[in-house]
């Protein structure tokens, strides 16, 4: 994968406040709110410097960064057909009582320069229009094809700005791609695509089923669950070369377990230089640690009771699993050594696929209780109660956004063919529910971590 070449040039910033806007507060979006009161912004098309090809370009851009704003549910993009001014030069400040009448409160202009060797210059201000003042005002130099990466980057920095947290929309998202064979058989494989449903292309082909993928912390590289050999089988996939790796079956017999025996759920540790994983035991399964550059593994559980599903904390030092040892599937903490396990749930039902946030304070969940399947949070040290963010027919592997503001998770509705499975994303206020555009049903998503 290209990289993207970012220059970040700062615009003029020191403008005078209107006296009217002088005794406003700051242009601010509460994100805790989720979508109960999206922020009104203008966004005209990015001016086109010199050619057609530009001002096309321009035009695709700024659709890119509506869409991204939209999506979030905390931002109301104004229809263009209001707009009364036509911005021709970004230098220039804005008419903002043009602005004010069709309430839009921030406007976004930009412009889009092809320079002679090809290379793309795309230039953006960002404006509150009630004070009258300029937020941000960025530039990025990057080769033609990178058009859109650098569209989804144009509204990460409006996200940070308004929100105050980091945006999540130059992004990919890694599925499984769900299907029927001609005589009816399941067909699960590998597939990605930008966090908007743009540039999809399959990892995998239909030779053998692919499951659960999770990414690494430098989005260079997945773990997914393979059945090419006819067992569960943890496969290391380098989205770069192509190279696919199988894991554990040697470590596993050097640590006196069967290499045959299933390998489940494999997380990488923040740092990327381990993976917590399930695997089978003569007793059932437990949690272990895999260092990726020893190739030693280490048990962490030992319980008569299935110990699956670990993933980290963000900083590395504890881990959460899913066990039965309280007789039901309840979520458990512990330090990453094996040590201080803790109990943070328990309500009915069972409680699986726990994920931890990257913020560090919560632990999404799915949970199975009374013929309903939920998508809920808890707090990681267990206090507090749980929240439960969406209730359907099935429900199944939350995936949080970089900012921990959203997630994604697989839905299933029944129809009269079978269970229909796709992927939604809710955000955490549990507003705001969307279907992804994955062209077919899916299931199983992780969201990368920022593309640099």
């Amino acid at each position: 994968m290209s990289r993207l070449l970012a220059v970040f040039t700062a615009f003029l910033a020191s403008l005078a406040f209107a006296g009217l806007a002088a005794a406003q507060e700051p242009l601010r979006v509460d994100v805790t709110r989720g979508n109960l009161d999206p922020l009104p912004i203008a966004l005209p098309d990015f001016v086109g410097s010199g050619d057609e090809e530009a001002a096309s370009r321009g035009a695709d851009i700024t659709r890119v960064v509506t869409n991204d704003l939209a999506s979030s549910g905390l931002f109301a993009p104004v229809d263009q057909d209001a707009y009364i001014e036509d911005i021709e030069n970004i230098d220039l400040r804005p008419r903002f009582s043009d602005w004010r009448v069709i309430d839009a409160s921030a406007l976004l202009v930009g412009s889009v320069t092809i320079q002679e060797d090809g290379r793309l210059v795309v230039a953006f201000r960002l404006w509150d229009t009630r004070l009258e003042e300029q937020l941000l005002g960025l530039q990025y130099r990057t080769a033609p094809e990178n058009w859109r990466r650098v569209a989804h980057k144009v509204a990460d920095e409006v996200y940070q700005r308004l929100t105050g947290e980091e945006g999540y929309f130059n992004t990919r998202i890694v599925y499984v791609s769900e299907g029927r064979g001609p005589n009816g058989e399941p067909l699960r494989q590998l597939a990605w695509m930008d966090q908007d449903g743009a540039n999809p292309s399959f990892l995998t082909d239909r030779s053998y089923m692919a499951l659960l993928p999770n990414y690494s912390p430098n989005s260079q590289e997945i773990t997914y669950v393979s059945f090419l050999d006819g067992q569960a089988t943890t496969y290391l996939y380098d989205l770069e070369t192509g190279r696919q790796e199988a894991l554990f079956s040697s470590a596993m017999r050097d640590a006196g377990l069967d290499p045959d025996g299933q390998s489940l759920s494999a997380r990488f540790s923040p740092d990327g230089e381990r993976l917590a994983v399930s695997i089978q035991g003569r007793s059932g399964h437990d949690v272990h640690l895999f260092d990726l550059r020893t190739r030693n593994l280490t048990r962490l559980t030992e319980h008569p009771a299935d110990d699956v599903e670990p993933s980290f904390a963000p900083d590395g030092e504890r881990i959460v699993f899913s066990s039965s040892r309280g007789g039901g599937s309840q979520l458990y903490t512990m330090n990453a050594d094996g040590s201080d396990v803790q109990r943070i749930t328990f309500g009915d039902g069972r409680y699986t696929t726990p994920v931890w946030s990257p913020r560090g304070d919560l632990v999404a969940f799915t949970k199975q209780s009374g013929g309903t399947f939920s998508l809920g949070v808890v707090r990681a040290d267990g206090s507090g109660i749980e929240r439960i963010l969406f209730e359907g027919y099935f429900v199944d592997t939350p995936a949080w956004s970089p900012n921990g503001r959203v997630l994604l998770f697989t839905r299933g509705e029944p129809r009269s063919d079978g269970t229909r499975y796709e992927i939604w994303s809710i955000d955490l206020a549990g507003f705001n529910l969307r279907r992804l555009a994955t062209g077919g049903m899916a299931s199983d998503p992780a969201w990368s971590p920022l593309i640099e």
